[in-house]
């Protein structure tokens, strides 16, 4: 379980990268909602201290609990699906009993199953390229998918079938399976989106369709259009250097009350205001550094689950960050989900500590050699 570890090898550049990254975080909380910020920072502290105790536990030996996280993450799923707190019709949180935590267990989910698919495509590394793995990797994932889909949650299940897709190409799929799928998917999105645009589809839930409608009309759908409206006013807004942290201006997002929850899913409009495009581009910057010292641990990782595990966190964090800025500058429909290290949410903080703690590990060991793709 412990090894002894050259400490030499210890990543302190990942660990100051994402340690900045969530104090930039709890700086714009605090400005955002003044009450979550202690909360953030409890969970920042909690985060560091689990990712330490990941960080010296051996990888290889998580990894043969892999069937024991495949079904903790589906048994978790499903409870919060069944007993799950239901907030604004979405069934996403649990209470955990006695201490009062909300706690999210598709974030936690998210680190799971790269960790699964991790030794599961290591165990078939050689079959990677035959019809019967790659179906029974998507038949694998697919309960993952729709548990999370039923929360609902559409955001994080694109979210993890991104990261699944990105995993499996660097598994090894064969590229036939690669180019059929585009040959398949590209026709199949533009007749999705010629049914959506259809009043009396019932392909997608309506208030998901009324959310591309507004995105596509915003001046058609002024109520629905709204919060990313106000978004992207308020980070261009910020002009170059921002009007500051915790600031008094009424007509800001946080004051007017522009944007619902502006501390998670529209953090980025916070810290476009209030830091301008320098403070929103150091965020940006932040988190390519995070994704190319990931893919760098890959590049030297001793073995091929060590290799998948860090392209797999390079991958969530790089689909989140995209899908949670792309909501706030108007890029692509409105979708709740966090920005990483960034907005506010105890279980999506420790999860990715959780996840960074793996990814150490993994660097502490690249001394015992190198792995190679052919």
């Amino acid at each position: 379980m412990f090894k002894q570890y050259q400490f030499k090898n210890y990543n302190i550049r990942l660990i100051i990268l994402v340690l900045a990254l969530s104090i930039m975080g709890i700086l714009v909380i605090g400005s955002a909602k003044e009450s979550s910020q202690i909360k953030q920072i409890l969970g920042l502290i909690l985060g560091l201290v689990v990712m330490v105790i990941v960080s010296l536990m051996d990888y290889t030996w998580l990894l043969k609990l892999q069937w024991l996280m495949y079904a903790g993450g589906i048994a978790l799923l499903v409870f919060v699906k069944l007993w799950g707190k239901e907030v604004a019709g979405a069934k996403r949180w649990f209470i955990i009993p006695g201490i009062g935590i909300q706690f999210q267990p598709s974030e936690l989910v998210k680190i799971l199953m790269i960790l699964f698919f991790a030794k599961f495509f290591m165990d078939h590394q050689e079959e990677m390229q035959k019809t019967k793995t790659v179906l029974l990797s998507v038949l694998l994932v697919a309960p993952i998918l729709l548990l999370v889909y039923k929360q609902p949650d559409l955001s994080t299940t694109i979210c993890l079938a991104l990261v699944f897709c990105a995993m499996i190409y660097m598994a090894g799929i064969s590229y036939k399976w690669v180019l059929g799928v585009l040959a398949v998917l590209l026709p199949a999105g533009i007749v999705f989106f010629s049914i959506i645009l259809n009043p009396n589809q019932t392909l997608i839930e309506g208030y998901q369709a009324n959310r591309i409608l507004a995105w596509l009309y915003p001046e058609k759908y002024p109520a629905l259009a709204y919060q990313q409206q106000n978004s992207i006013m308020a980070i261009g807004s910020g002009q170059l250097t921002g009007k500051g942290l915790a600031n008094n201006v009424i007509a800001s997002v946080k004051n007017g009350n522009f944007i619902a929850e502006p501390q998670t899913d529209f953090i980025f409009a916070v810290a476009g205001e209030e830091l301008g495009f320098v403070g929103s581009c150091v965020i940006i910057i932040l988190i390519f550094l995070i994704v190319f010292e990931l893919l760098n641990i890959a590049r030297k990782a001793k073995d091929f689950s060590g290799m998948i595990i860090c392209c797999g966190m390079a991958a969530l964090i790089g689909c989140q960050s995209f899908l949670n800025i792309g909501v706030a500058t108007g890029l692509i429909p409105n979708t709740g989900i966090p920005l990483p290290f960034v907005s506010y949410g105890l279980t999506s903080l420790v999860s990715l500590y959780i996840g960074i703690g793996v990814v150490l590990n993994i660097g502490l060991q690249t001394s015992y050699g190198n792995y190679r793709r052919d």
